[in-house]
Order: C-alpha cells, then structure tokens, then sequence
C-alpha cells in the first residue's frame, strides 16, 4: 500500500484517539485509586505543600508506576496526553518522508524540534 494523504491522516487519528485513551484510562485508574487510598484524610488547605521531588522526574514516576503509586499513575497519564500531540508531528514527519513531500518533511521536522526542544530543553 503506498503513502497517501489519505492513509496519514488514519495514522494519525488513529494515534491520537489511542493516546487520548489511554491517558485517560491511566488518570481514571490513577483518581479512583487516589481517592480509595486516601478517603478518611482530612485536606489542609491552610499551607501549600508541593508535590514531592520524584514526581519531577521522569525516574521518579516510573518507579511510582512500578509500585501502584496513584500521584505516579496520573502523572504518567498526564505525561502520555502531553506526548500524543509531539507523536503525531513526529507521525506526520514520517508520512511525509515516505510521500516525499520535501517541503511538508521540512515543515514538519521544524515544528517536531521545536516542540522537543520546549519540552526537554526550555527552561
């Protein structure tokens, strides 16, 4: 089958509605999880409390993940939600590659770096 704008745009949306999922997934499974751990505590919202360190890290959070942590889980969802938009730049890039639309490659690789470089590297 060859690359078409038509088989792109399925790979994308496809991409999409699964990331989309399964990141909710993973923040329901997180919330109910939170919720049935933490039920009976009472909240003080007299002082802010930051979160711990481990959830800063990527590190951190799957080792959180690893133990059933439900701050670690939603994180993780969270994080999923965030990458499935920089994916399917990265879908796009590849689509196009195979089209070889030079032009929507060089485009779309421009905006692939940029939104890497925003996430790994901006501070």
């Amino acid at each position: 089958m060859s690359w078409n704008d038509k088989r792109i745009e399925v790979w994308v949306s496809f991409m999409l509605r699964t990331g989309v999922l399964i990141a909710a997934a993973l923040v329901l499974i997180g919330g109910v999880l939170y919720v049935a751990q933490s039920h009976g505590k009472p909240s003080d919202y007299r002082e802010f409390h930051g979160e711990p360190a481990q959830y800063s890290t990527l590190t951190g959070a799957a080792t959180g993940v690893r133990t059933l942590q439900p701050r670690s889980i939603i994180m993780l969802g969270l994080l999923i939600l965030i990458a499935t938009p920089v994916a399917r730049v990265g879908m796009c890039v590849i689509g196009f590659f195979f089209e070889r639309d030079r032009l929507y490659v060089a485009v779309s690789g421009a905006v692939l770096l940029i939104l890497l470089y925003s996430l790994f590297f901006h501070k």
